[in-house]
C-alpha cells in the first residue's frame, strides 16, 4: 500500500505547505500510539462541503478587479482549491447583508396568498448575479439552501425584522406561499434551489433578522402549511431541513417535531456550533434516525467572541468541528460567508466575522488565512459519493476521521490540537504507516490498497 500526504503547519505566524509519501511495512504487533482503519465498517455517505453566499460576500466581489474575481472563484470551486460543491443563501436579508430588506415590503392582507408587490429586485443588484458565477465554476452543480432569517416585518409579532418576534398565526399560509415564490423566481433567473429550512436559529432572539419558534410552532406550520404548499407548487423535490441551530437542543428538537406524519416531509436535520461540540448528540440522531441526514449548515468565527484569538486558534475550530462533525453522522458541511472585508464586514448590526478568504478593499487583493488551508484538508480529499468508514485513535489530541472515496482511496485528515510532535502507527489490513505529525500541523492523505 503506498499513501500521499500533504502537510501544513503554523510557524511564528507563516504557513508552511510540504508533501511527501509513505509505503506501509507488516504489522507486527504494534499497540501504542495507534490508529486504526477498518473499511469493512461504514457509515453516512459524503454530499459535500460548502460556504454561505450572503450579500455581503457578493458586494465585496462586485467590488473586485476581475482578476481577483476569478481568483476567489478559482480558490473556493476549482479542484485545485477547496472544491466547494454545496452554498447556503439567506431568503431576504440576514445579517451579513447591507441592511434589512423583504421580498413583500408593503402590508399584504393575510387572505391575499397572490402576493401582490412580490419581488427580489434586491437579490438581482449583487446576490444573483454573484451565485450564477460561482453557478458557472461548478458546472451547475451546485447544491444551494436556502434559509429563511426572518419574515417581512408586517407578518410578525414585534412588527420588524430584527429582535426575535414571531410569526403571526394568520399569515401562516402567506409564509408558506412566500417560500414557494421565493424558489421560482430564482429557477426563472436560472438559479435552482436544491433545499430548504424552516427557519435559521428559532429560539435566538437577535439583534438582527430573527424570528422564534417553538417546536409546536414550527412542526405546525410544516405539517399544515410548508409542506401542503410545496406540495401543490410541484416542488415536492426540495428537502425540507428542521432545526438549523445549535447542536445541543438538536435531537429533543428532533424528538419533538417528528411523528409519523411529520417524518416523511423532512430530509434532514441542519444544526451550528455556537454552543460547543455536542458531538454526541448527532451520534444519538443517526441512532434514533437513522435515515435523516444531518447537515452542519453555519459556522463562523466571530470577533465578539474570539477578539483576541491567532489564525492558529481559529483554523483548529474549523478541524475540530469538522472532524467531530463527520464523525458523529454528518453528511454535509455548509460555513458561513465565504468572503468578509479586512474588518469583517459588511454587516448592518456590525457582528462582524473571520472567513477564511478576507478582501482587502482598499489594496484589491484576498487573504487565504489558516482556515482556508485546514478547510481544504477535508474538501479536497473528502470527495462527494465518499462514505465514512470505521476508525479508532490512541489520544484525544489527535483529531482524525477516514473516508473510503468513490475512486477506491481512503482519505484520512489528522489534526494535531497540540504544539508537541506526535508519533502516529496508522493500521490497516495487517500493514502500517508511520506518520510523525508535528506540533500545530494538520495532515491529510490518500491510501490507495
Amino acid at each position: 500500500m503506498i499513501s500521499k500526504w500533504i502537510q501544513t503547519g503554523y510557524h511564528d505566524g507563516e504557513i508552511h505547505q510540504e508533501q511527501f509519501e509513505a509505503g506501509s511495512i507488516k504489522e507486527y504487533g504494534q499497540e501504542k500510539e495507534a490508529i486504526n482503519l477498518y473499511p469493512e465498517i461504514t457509515y453516512q455517505t459524503w454530499e459535500g462541503f460548502g460556504g454561505t453566499l450572503t450579500e455581503a460576500a457578493a458586494y465585496l466581489y462586485a467590488r473586485m478587479s476581475p482578476g481577483r474575481q476569478e481568483e476567489l472563484l478559482d480558490a473556493y470551486y476549482s479542484k485545485e482549491g477547496l472544491g466547494y460543491t454545496m452554498g447556503r443563501m439567506a431568503l431576504d436579508s440576514c445579517d451579513a447583508c447591507l441592511g434589512n430588506y423583504s421580498a413583500l415590503e408593503k402590508r399584504v392582507p393575510p387572505e391575499d396568498l397572490s402576493l401582490p408587490g412580490f419581488s427580489i429586485q434586491r437579490d438581482e443588484t449583487y446576490i444573483l448575479p454573484f451565485c450564477k458565477k460561482v453557478i458557472e465554476r461548478t458546472d451547475g452543480a451546485l447544491n444551494l439552501m436556502l434559509s429563511p432569517w426572518s419574515p417581512p416585518p408586517f407578518m410578525k409579532t414585534n412588527g420588524e425584522k430584527n429582535h426575535g418576534g414571531s410569526l403571526k398565526p394568520e399569515y401562516r399560509a402567506m409564509w408558506a406561499w412566500y417560500f414557494a415564490r421565493y424558489i421560482r423566481e430564482y429557477e426563472k433567473r436560472g438559479v435552482r434551489i436544491r433545499s430548504i429550512s424552516i427557519q435559521n436559529e428559532p429560539i435566538a432572539v437577535q439583534t438582527w433578522d430573527s424570528c422564534l419558534y417553538t417546536a409546536k410552532q414550527e412542526k405546525d406550520f410544516l405539517n399544515d402549511y410548508l409542506y401542503p404548499v410545496l406540495k401543490e407548487a410541484g416542488l415536492t423535490d426540495i428537502e425540507i431541513y428542521i432545526w438549523d441551530h445549535n447542536k445541543e437542543r438538536a435531537l429533543e428538537r428532533t424528538i419533538a417535531v417528528l411523528d409519523e406524519e411529520t417524518e416523511k416531509m423532512i430530509t434532514g436535520v441542519a444544526f451550528h456550533w455556537y454552543s460547543g461540540d455536542h458531538f454526541e448528540s448527532l451520534q444519538m440522531l443517526r441512532e434514533k434516525y437513522p435515515a435523516l441526514k444531518l447537515r452542519f449548515s453555519e459556522g463562523c468565527v466571530e470577533y465578539s467572541v474570539y477578539t483576541d484569538s491567532s489564525e492558529l486558534e481559529n483554523a483548529r475550530v474549523f478541524g475540530h468541528d469538522i472532524t467531530g462533525d463527520l464523525n458523529g453522522g454528518a453528511s454535509s458541511f455548509i460555513g458561513w460567508s465565504i468572503l468578509f472585508d479586512q474588518d469583517g464586514g459588511p454587516n448592518h448590526v456590525n457582528n462582524l466575522c473571520d472567513a477564511p478568504i478576507l478582501y482587502n478593499t482598499r489594496t484589491d487583493t484576498l487573504h487565504r488565512t489558516l482556515s482556508y488551508y485546514y478547510i481544504g484538508h477535508y474538501s479536497r480529499y473528502i470527495t462527494p459519493g465518499s462514505v465514512r468508514i470505521g476508525m479508532s485513535r490512541y489520544t484525544d489530541t489527535i483529531d482524525a476521521t477516514a473516508f473510503r472515496r468513490p475512486d477506491g482511496q481512503i482519505a484520512v485528515v489528522l489534526m494535531n490540537r497540540t504544539a508537541v510532535r506526535k508519533k502516529v502507527f496508522l493500521r490497516l489490513k495487517g500493514e502500517v504507516f508511520l506518520v510523525k505529525l508535528p506540533g500545530d500541523a494538520i495532515l491529510s492523505g490518500l491510501i490507495t490498497e
